[in-house]
């Protein structure tokens, strides 16, 4: 069962030449203002300086970051993919699998601010974002930001929280901001959400709706280590590597981040790839002409528009952590169960017969022709 692929706009076009280098002042004359492309920047991610660049804070980062982590290679590439590509990433797994560690040693590794926040059903929004706090001594009110506040905030059993809760923080991944007493509050920047839920105790949690899941740019599962990993996770406990108070020392700076991300920003993606990642996500929706009508009813409902988005801004951060200025098909299909496992919702009928969303992607993927 098979029918022709919408061909949309720009894929059949020749790749249009990149844009000239623009003039780099020496390091000298570089002020702080000026040293940070804008995304509207002519300078091409192919420019061998600025790939450089990435290339070097990228393996800062990784250097660093395994200093204290053991193994988890995926978790880290995922990681990184979130944090370049600007979005936020949920992680579902059982606990003690070092979700807590990771987000923690990356935000030590970039110099940046770290919020752990453990979510219980009487969290409040206010206890998230902040809240206004009377001070009789001077007859105001003054504002106390919340721990959402920070470069990185590690949002630890979401699931537990309740939907009111849950709001507040999905609003402020998305809108970047709190208001707090009609006063807007900015988030920093780079800010990155890592939420963490447990799949296997569901007593006294809220189950993230699917909209709101949808806001996640990826969804990781973490698996348990090798018995090599944790032989060497006991070695390092004894060493004192992974005593709470030990933090990994800074490696890069908040601004080396931004610039990875504009970088990232202007990596190549050809209108046949562009094409393609349409296509996938037309898939989902339109599931039966494609893989058939009896794997199609397995699918409530196929992915949105930021399923797209996604792969987008996704494949670019992949593409310059594998050292590349330009993404290939090869970067989308790597990404398919990050960025599709929590769009593409299954049936109650596909959970009892025990059929996973990553087998309904692959079929998906296999149905499509890879440019």
């Amino acid at each position: 069962m098979t029918e022709s692929f919408p061909v949309f706009d720009g894929a059949s076009a020749p790749p249009p030449p990149p844009p000239p280098p623009a003039p780099r002042p020496s390091a000298g004359s570089r002020t702080q203002a000026d040293s940070r492309p804008s995304k509207d920047a002519a300078t091409p991610a192919s420019d061998g300086g600025d790939l450089a660049r990435a290339r070097e804070i990228i393996r800062v980062i990784s250097n660093s970051y395994s200093t204290k982590m053991v193994g988890q290679e995926r978790l880290r590439t995922s990681l990184l993919v979130a944090l370049i590509a600007g979005g936020h990433i949920l992680l579902e797994s059982v606990p003690g699998l070092a979700k807590t560690t990771a987000a923690s040693t990356l935000a030590d590794t970039v110099k940046a601010s770290f919020k752990r926040i453990q979510c219980t059903p009487d969290l409040l929004p206010s206890d998230i974002t902040g809240s206004q706090i009377y001070d009789a001594s001077s007859g105001t009110f003054r504002t106390v930001l919340g721990p959402v506040h920070a470069n990185f905030v590690l949002l630890d059993e979401i699931n537990r929280s309740s939907a009111k809760t849950q709001s507040a923080m999905l609003e402020a991944m998305q809108e970047r901001q709190t208001t707090i007493g009609g006063e807007v509050h900015h988030l920093p920047q780079p800010f990155l959400v890592i939420a963490t839920q447990n799949p296997i105790e569901q007593e006294g949690t809220y189950e993230l709706p699917e909209a709101q899941m949808d806001r996640f740019l990826l969804k990781e599962i973490v698996e348990y280590p090798s018995p090599a990993e944790e032989f060497e996770i006991l070695g390092r406990i004894d060493s004192g590597v992974l005593d709470p108070d030990r933090h990994v020392p800074g490696a890069v700076s908040l601004d080396d981040v931004h610039d990875l991300q504009q970088i990232a920003s202007r990596v190549y993606v050809d209108p046949a790839i562009r094409n393609y990642i349409v296509q996938l996500a037309y898939v989902t929706r339109n599931p039966g002409p494609y893989i058939g009508e009896d794997r199609a009813r397995y699918i409530k409902y196929g992915a949105s528009p930021r399923a797209s988005i996604a792969f987008l801004q996704a494949s670019r951060a992949l593409a310059l952590l594998k050292g590349r200025a330009h993404v290939l098909p090869e970067d989308v299909r790597e990404l398919r169960h990050l960025v599709l496992r929590h769009r593409v919702l299954l049936t109650f009928e596909a959970d009892a017969e025990g059929i996973r969303s990553e087998e309904i992607i692959d079929q998906i993927f296999a149905a499509v022709p890879t440019p």
